[in-house]
């Protein structure tokens, strides 16, 4: 018998070689079908508004720090972005006003069809927008200049589609062009629950508990305030992600900073002074690494050097 000495691996080397493993088999099941997000987030964008969230209540926070991102990473227009979970186009349509040529993909169907009947309205409407899975994209290589994945990695659950998904934007972006991800914090939910008292709900305490001991997010109770199917980033996390797939000069940025949790944030973006306080404040905390995961939202930067 011949006996063969193995090299050791660390349980770090054994986890992204399983990942590695599992990015091949993804690779080679998706097939050419219709996205197969799960079935659950499919039903829950088909029920919740999605295309309103970020006009309303704490979520305008989220919306504008987005935005001010954006401004500062993006190449200047003209230039081609592909948005990756664009939804009903609010970021879309906001680029396509400042000059650049965009490109949405979206896995609901419901959410495309609100952002077709945005575009018919806008001056300057997103040049296409598709149905479209983020681990299969449409474009071509290097056809874009920045590339936007906007809900996709908490969208899905395993460590293997993520990968896939980057690796895709990685794929579309020409070299020397911007990925921008986002991403929900791991700490949300029991930042919101400490917000918005909702550990009187044994449910919420349930999801909250899994969501802090390992960032996948299950909501068996139906109720479309506590969220659907998701994973959870920690900040360093998803800095390794992107690391993962080859981006380069990644940082991770929080988008809210903490005060998406005060309970009188309503009263406070309506008064000009105090909005602008808020912005201010979000963004002087953006790169603090002691409290970026105080952020309900984080975004991920990286560059494609090759």
């Amino acid at each position: 018998m011949l006996l063969v000495t193995l090299p050791r691996i660390s349980p770090d080397q054994a986890s992204d070689r399983e990942t590695e493993a599992r990015v091949w088999w993804r690779m080679n099941d998706l097939g050419d079908g219709a996205p197969t997000p799960p079935d659950e987030v499919q039903k829950y964008y088909a029920q919740f508004p999605e295309e309103t969230r970020l006009s309303s209540g704490r979520s305008r926070l989220e919306f504008a720090r987005t935005k001010d991102v954006l401004a500062r990473v993006l190449p200047a227009p003209p230039c081609r972005v592909v948005d990756v979970g664009g939804a009903a186009g609010a970021y879309a349509t906001w680029l396509a006003e400042l000059g650049y040529e965009v490109h949405l993909v979206d896995a609901s169907s419901r959410l495309v069809d609100e952002a077709r009947k945005r575009a018919e309205r806008a001056k300057k409407p997103i040049t296409s927008i598709a149905v479209g899975d983020a681990r299969r994209l449409p474009q071509r290589d290097a056809s874009a200049e920045a590339v936007l994945v906007m809900g996709p990695l908490y969208h899905l659950p395993e460590a293997a589609d993520r990968l896939l998904a980057l690796r895709e934007a990685s794929r579309v972006v020409a070299t020397g062009g911007v990925v921008v991800a986002a991403a929900i914090s791991r700490y949300a939910s029991a930042l919101d629950g400490l917000a918005r008292n909702l550990a009187k709900d044994p449910v919420f305490r349930r999801i909250r508990d899994r969501d802090l001991a390992d960032g996948q997010h299950r909501n068996p109770s139906g109720n479309l305030d506590y969220f659907t199917t998701a994973y959870f980033h920690r900040p360093e996390d998803l800095a390794q992600e992107m690391e993962a797939a080859g981006f380069q000069e990644v940082v991770v940025l929080g988008v809210e900073g903490p005060a998406w949790m005060l309970p009188e944030f309503d009263a406070r973006w309506d008064d000009a002074v105090m909005r602008q306080d808020l912005l201010d404040v979000a963004r002087a905390l953006e790169r603090e690494t002691s409290i970026i995961g105080a952020s309900a939202h984080l975004l991920a930067i990286g560059t494609k050097r090759r």
